[in-house]
């Protein structure tokens, strides 16, 4: 079963959201809850509870899709980039390229405006460099010309 029921106990959503963590977030993703333990360790079990218990093992997505959901919604939130960097970790570790990661989030722009789609695309380059996943690919360089057009330089 991955979905939660009226039957389930608190400790069977802490070991389902705890599993399902671990497959995601790998070593890291204790590290997240441990974070919360001397200040607030109900607020870490509600997310392994809740979040990865109920939510993040529910049927109607596969990981991938929800890692890309949920960059999307931190990206719109602002703010979070600290929970970008995990999420976006999480995403590279199901499979993600860095290339449909930096799409989702290119994708919200219109969306959110481009100051959090900035911020969320710089979070993402330090995932990138820290995975050793830099650079991404190539684009001709800009160069402008002397009436102030701008135009693609030849690749060299």
């Amino acid at each position: 079963m991955t979905e939660a029921t009226p039957s389930d106990t608190t400790n069977e959503r802490f070991r389902r959201g705890a599993a399902k963590l671990m497959e995601i977030d790998g070593e890291h993703g204790p590290s997240v809850i441990d974070a919360l333990a001397d200040t607030a360790p109900d607020l870490g079990r509600y997310v392994v509870e809740f979040a990865f218990g109920d939510i993040y093992s529910r049927d109607d997505l596969d990981d991938r899709q929800r890692q890309l959901v949920t960059i999307g919604a931190l990206t719109a939130l602002g703010g979070a980039e600290p929970q970008l960097v995990v999420h976006i970790n999480a995403a590279l570790n199901v499979g993600l390229t860095p290339q449909e990661i930096v799409g989702a989030i290119t994708h919200t722009a219109p969306f959110t405006g481009f100051p959090r789609t900035l911020n969320a695309i710089l979070t993402a380059r330090t995932v990138f460099e820290d995975r050793g996943v830099l650079p991404l690919l190539r684009l001709p360089q800009q160069q402008v010309t002397a009436d102030g057009k701008a135009e693609a330089a030849p690749l060299e």
